[in-house]
């Protein structure tokens, strides 16, 4: 009877030996195995900057061989569904139909909430027009301007020069979803009668349109989001919408849809986006993306010093790691961020 048990325990023991080996010869981590990590190359300026800013520390802390794979938001969404492409920095949630599609096969995974509080999007004018500058000697031109619905009433105010019994609602460039989003919202906000849809012809000469208006201290009225640097530049006022309705947002957005309803842009948390086999592979990686936070405020006024000052999101990353260690150190254990420091020192 001894000699049977003792027989047990030892094949039990090989069993468990083998299994460990076996374990161990299939890596779990996916940078100790040699892979490289794909990162995909957002253009945007907050996407630029946290991309590089994981970048760099997976390159820095953790060892990582890594790249930035550049292509449209939706080749690179692709992509990351087809494991080509292991990270997608900066995933606005509910707004990628390619991304949602693959969540839902188990092909990529969004993990952290980047962005506490989520994102800010809405129609806005310059808190002049409702308060007045006296520093600047600007009186409020529209002091009862609060909603969407008062807009009737100051179609004068916003005049359109083209259309001068109209005023102008300055709209996002054709082909961005918020283009056709504030373009049905006009509608069935019964506002397409008084104010034209002007569509500039990129996000550039949307961001100068609003500059010109707002440093010459003139009347506008426009379509804007956060992150982005005119948040942290100038003072702006959001106009109240009609509450969020998730069935009428639906409506706004699906391009078949024949009778939309109003309701105010829907709040994306912002999400790490990893194909699931890079998820399944390294669960210390996965563990720091979920604490990666940016807050608003820091993250438009860091957008703000990317577009005066023409740094690129590299520059802006090493910038960060270096002056903002309280930030990312609650991301990451004591000996990886020992070597992000000893890197950047060197």
């Amino acid at each position: 009877m001894r000699f049977k048990q003792l027989r047990a325990a030892l094949f039990a023991a090989a069993v468990l030996a083998a299994s460990g080996a076996a374990h161990a010869a299939s890596p779990s981590d996916w940078c100790a195995s040699g892979k490289t990590v794909h990162f995909a190359g957002i253009t945007w300026e907050s996407g630029a900057f946290a991309t590089e800013v994981l970048r760099q520390i997976l390159e820095k802390g953790y060892g990582c061989k890594t790249d930035v794979v550049p292509g449209s938001t939706a080749a690179t969404e692709t992509a990351l569904a087809h494991n080509d492409i292991q990270v997608w920095a900066e995933q606005w949630t509910g707004r990628s139909e390619i991304t949602a599609k693959a969540v839902a096969s188990g092909s990529v995974k969004l993990v952290g909430d980047t962005l506490p509080g989520g994102t800010k999007e809405g129609w806005f004018v310059p808190e002049y027009v409702v308060k007045g500058d006296a520093a600047r000697g600007i009186k409020p031109s529209a002091p009862g301007l609060a909603s969407v619905s008062d807009l009737p009433k100051y179609k004068n105010l916003f005049t359109d020069d083209e259309e001068p019994n109209k005023g102008r609602f300055l709209n996002c460039p054709s082909g961005w979803d918020c283009e056709r989003v504030n373009t049905r919202l006009l509608k069935v906000l019964k506002l397409d009668d008084s104010y034209t849809n002007f569509r500039p012809g990129t996000g550039a000469a949307l961001d100068a349109a609003i500059a010109s208006a707002y440093e010459r201290g003139k009347p506008i009225l426009f379509y804007y989001w956060g992150p982005a640097a005119l948040m942290a530049k100038y003072k702006l006022t959001e106009l109240k919408m009609p509450p969020y309705n998730d069935a009428c947002w639906q409506t706004l957005r699906n391009e078949s849809s024949t009778s939309q309803c109003a309701s105010s842009y829907m709040v994306s948390h912002i999400t790490v986006g990893v194909s699931t086999p890079f998820y399944q592979a390294d669960p210390q990686l996965i563990t720091m993306l979920q604490k990666v936070q940016f807050p608003m405020d820091f993250l438009n006024s860091t957008i703000l010093e990317m577009n005066t000052k023409k740094l690129d999101g590299s520059t802006m990353a090493t910038d960060f790691l270096k002056t903002h260690p309280e930030m990312w150190k609650q991301w990451v254990p004591a000996d990886v961020a020992s070597k992000i420091q000893a890197s950047l020192a060197s």
